[in-house]
């Protein structure tokens, strides 16, 4: 039982914890983020596993590296240098159609991962590729040259209106009103909206929204 309220405890205490530290995906985080991360697991596994170890040994570790977190992130927005140290550069591994293999030796990344990499991101030939960049995240990111860019609607002249954020209306039968107050309607709107679809209850849809055009999709339960 003491194991128990003791995981409860770490558990809300390390997701506050990482929710102060910010919003990030594992793939996005810098390397002194992942760093925290996993210390993070690991001190909040300690005091769970072992009952005998005080529970303020795996607190106050956590908090140390929160603040220290915090603080590097911190100053990593405020001063360059410092953000060079902690999350080092973007590097170019392809320029103008050709691999620049001391780049990818010095990053230690090798072809297959390259190909790969650029295969997940649709480009098939090194030849279509005006720069390829490794983040400081350890993603690619891809320039085009100008021949093999996508065409955009700004290229062939169409001029389309802006779209909408999409709003959710009804969840699992369950109205939005918050959401249904950002979009400008009402009630009487919607159930007006849902007549017309044969539908008398929010509980017979599972998902309605107001998509990026401003049209209104219903999905029946």
């Amino acid at each position: 039982m003491i194991v128990f309220i003791r995981t409860i405890i770490l558990y809300i205490f390390v997701v506050t914890v990482m929710r102060i530290m910010g919003k990030r995906q594992i793939g996005e985080l810098q390397p002194f983020e992942l760093v925290i991360a996993i210390m993070l697991s690991e001190l909040a596994a300690i005091p769970m596993q072992e009952p005998g170890v005080p529970l303020i040994n795996g607190i106050i570790p956590i908090l140390t590296l929160m603040i220290l977190e915090v603080t590097i992130s911190y100053l990593s927005l405020k001063f360059q240098f410092i953000r060079k140290i902690v999350c080092g550069e973007p590097s170019i591994l392809i320029k103008d159609g050709k691999v620049l293999e001391e780049e990818l030796r010095r990053q230690r990344f090798n072809l297959d991962d390259l190909f790969e990499e650029l295969r997940l991101l649709n480009y098939f030939n090194i030849n279509d590729i005006q720069y390829a960049i490794l983040e400081t995240n350890g993603k690619l990111s891809i320039i085009p040259k100008p021949d093999k860019a996508p065409l955009t609607k700004k290229d062939l002249n169409i001029v389309s209106p802006p779209e909408k954020l999409p709003i959710s209306l009804i969840l699992d039968g369950k109205l939005q009103k918050k959401n249904l107050e950002i979009s400008g309607y009402d009630e009487n709107w919607l159930k007006q909206q849902l007549k017309l679809n044969n539908i008398e209850k929010y509980e017979d849809v599972f998902i309605a929204m107001l998509d990026t055009k401003g049209q209104l999709f219903i999905q029946r339960r």
